[in-house]
């Protein structure tokens, strides 16, 4: 288990973490998301003792990482793919990084073999793309074999299948008992990987639960189809509804439910023929959730 305690991180005048309090469980996979600059990167490098904590901590299974005894076979971690000397091949940095930490040498093909890359494996990881780098750094967060594991973005240049197959890589870990913790910003992915979610916006915590808790009770949209979409755009704004589009096949109306949207059609006479209502998808409620947390937000909407 990772626990991060009344976790505070200063840097100069910059306050990157401000006080955080979480707990990322083993059995799941937990989904660590937040808009640039919000504190994610920071909270993970405190995690591994990277970074010192102003103040408060971060523990693993009870312990500050500093005072593991056996780190990597605790704790696997993907922070930078790219942080390997370039002119390496793949076998011999895992191999550096199984002898410095007394770990059997056959454990490096059999890493190297589940990520998928033991074909280039003898290759200059300068020579690698951004998939492949990915993949390196999976097989070394896996080395120690550990019970938790930390991705910061882990899906960054992978194709479609590379995708699907971490995955069901993480749906493994977590079937296993492990501590999976997994930093994104992409929130379709995080919608069918992760189990659970914490939201953290300017370095505080907002919120977290299952993808189901967050969605059930966010604003959602109603799509309807009916005889008179005219109609009955003028009398859901009357009734303060926004329609967020309209066209042949129906309108999309926001802030009223699918039985207030059903009882103005009624009361003004218009048949409906479909009263759909559609649960505010995870990119929706982070958006809402992170509005005054946005660090670089975009107001103009013309031509550059």
């Amino acid at each position: 288990m990772i626990k991060i305690d009344h976790l505070t991180k200063r840097y100069g005048g910059t306050l990157a973490v401000n006080d955080l309090d979480f707990e990322v469980k083993p059995g799941v996979v937990t989904g660590f998301l937040g808009p640039n600059g919000s504190g994610k990167s920071t909270t993970m490098r405190i995690i591994l003792g990277l970074d010192r904590p102003s103040s408060g901590q971060a523990t693993i299974n009870g312990q500050r990482f500093a005072n593991l005894k056996d780190p990597m076979r605790e704790v696997g971690a993907l922070l930078d793919a790219k942080a390997v000397h370039p002119g390496r091949t793949a076998r011999n940095h895992l191999r550096a990084l199984a002898a410095s930490n007394q770990i059997k040498r056959s454990r490096v093909d059999e890493v190297l073999d589940f990520v998928g890359i033991s074909s280039v494996a003898d290759k200059k990881v300068g020579n690698y793309s951004l998939g492949m780098s990915q993949r390196l750094g999976i097989a070394g967060a896996l080395l120690g074999d550990p019970g938790i594991l930390l991705f910061d973005e882990p899906v960054n240049g992978l194709d479609p299948e590379g995708i699907k197959w971490i995955r069901e890589f993480f749906r493994t870990l977590a079937s296993q008992g492990r501590t999976v913790f997994v930093s994104s910003h992409l929130m379709s992915e995080m919608a069918v990987s992760a189990d659970e979610i914490i939201v953290i916006g300017r370095g505080k915590f907002i919120t977290s639960g299952s993808i189901d808790d967050l969605t059930k009770t966010a604003k959602g949209t109603v799509l309807v189809r009916a005889s008179d979409h005219d109609k009955l755009a003028s009398a859901v704004a009357l009734h303060h509804g926004v329609v967020h589009e309209a066209n042949d096949n129906g309108l999309i109306i926001g802030d009223l439910t699918s039985d207030e949207v059903g009882q103005i059609a009624f009361d003004v006479g218009i048949a409906v023929f479909e009263l759909v209502p559609q649960r505010a998808s995870l990119e929706e409620v982070f958006m809402d959730l992170t509005a005054d947390s946005v660090e670089y937000e975009s107001h103009s909407s013309g031509t550059v």
